[in-house]
């Protein structure tokens, strides 16, 4: 069961460039990852993201896509009248996102769907109970992650924009706040200025226009769903002030990748009453760690803090 997914409020390629006002095109995937298993094994939602791959898409077709990464084991099986409830979109809009993928109609999209994404054997899946089931969700998400970091590249870019930062605003409110949080709080061990922005409204439009003040060029964002609607109007704000705005997402068709120069995805896990997380975390830390890269006192700063924290007793070994 999903509800609400944060507090009573998956999946995509890396990179999202400035894009029109109203159609995007899908991000790419990348192909595999060694020690990753091979398409024919890795999870449906991941090839049913690569068929999405490269063709540009409104925000209707955007969100059916998004339905069907995020019921991939259903989707093959779904009728065009189904897809649409699903989605919330209309019969005809199925129609013409299965037109614009390049099929003659939906009928050839499901007969594609089923050849390229096919549904895990029924024993293999009754074997869980809802709880395994919903950890074997949250392994394919990192198995998903793991294929999508085969390509560095964006990673790469976007730790440099953090790093080049100064100060560097971090945002996430609601369901996503623990995320900014806990990269705002490593992230200050080797970033000279870090700013958690954990407030919407006006008093975030405030916080960022004192970042950009204080020197800022970049802002890292983290957006979960249920997506508050300050989250978006947030970016496109700081957009406006001349930021150029890194966000993880759930997803490559998350309303923020519109507000988003550099989006990188990592799916979340819907199979309990509220979303699961662990992709999105781990995609952090790789952020992290390539924000280190390309700081080159990163490591003198880490060194100092641990001699500091063992003068101070702060950890108990």
């Amino acid at each position: 069961m999903s509800t609400d997914h944060g507090e009573g409020d998956g999946v995509g390629g890396a990179r999202v460039t400035q894009v029109d006002e109203d159609v995007t095109a899908v991000p790419s995937v990348s192909a595999g990852v060694p020690g990753v298993p091979a398409a024919s094994s890795t999870s449906t939602a991941a090839r049913l993201q690569a068929l999405f791959e490269g063709h540009r898409l409104t925000p209707t077709q955007r969100r059916i896509a998004h339905c069907m990464v995020r019921r991939a084991a259903d989707a093959p099986f779904l009728s065009s009248v189904e897809l649409a409830e699903l989605a919330g979109v209309s019969q005809p809009s199925v129609t013409r996102f299965a037109v614009a993928l390049g099929f003659d109609g939906y009928p050839a999209l499901r007969k594609h769907l089923r050849d390229v994404a096919p549904a895990e054997p029924e024993e293999a899946a009754g074997s869980y109970n809802e709880y395994q089931q919903a950890v074997q969700s949250e392994i394919d998400n990192l198995r998903h992650l793991a294929a999508l970091l085969a390509d560095p590249a964006p990673v790469v870019r976007a730790g440099r924009l953090l790093a080049d930062s100064r100060p560097l605003p971090v945002l996430g409110l609601r369901a996503a706040s623990a995320q900014a949080r806990g990269f705002s709080y490593f992230a200050r061990k080797v970033h000279p200025d870090v700013r958690l922005l954990d407030e919407g409204g006006t008093m975030l439009d405030d916080r960022v226009d004192a970042a950009k003040r204080a020197g800022a060029t970049a802002l890292l964002c983290f957006a979960l769903p249920r997506h508050p609607r300050e989250v978006v109007e947030g970016l496109e704000y700081a957009r406006e002030a001349g930021l150029t705005v890194v966000t993880v997402a759930d997803s490559a068709f998350a309303p923020v990748a519109r507000h988003s120069d550099l989006l990188l995805p990592a799916a979340v896990g819907t199979g309990l009453a509220f979303d699961t997380a662990c992709a999105p975390m781990l995609l952090g830390r790789v952020l992290l760690e390539a924000m280190c890269d390309a700081l080159p006192d990163a490591q003198a700063r880490l060194e100092e803090f641990d001699a500091k924290a063992s003068e101070r007793g702060l950890f108990v070994e």
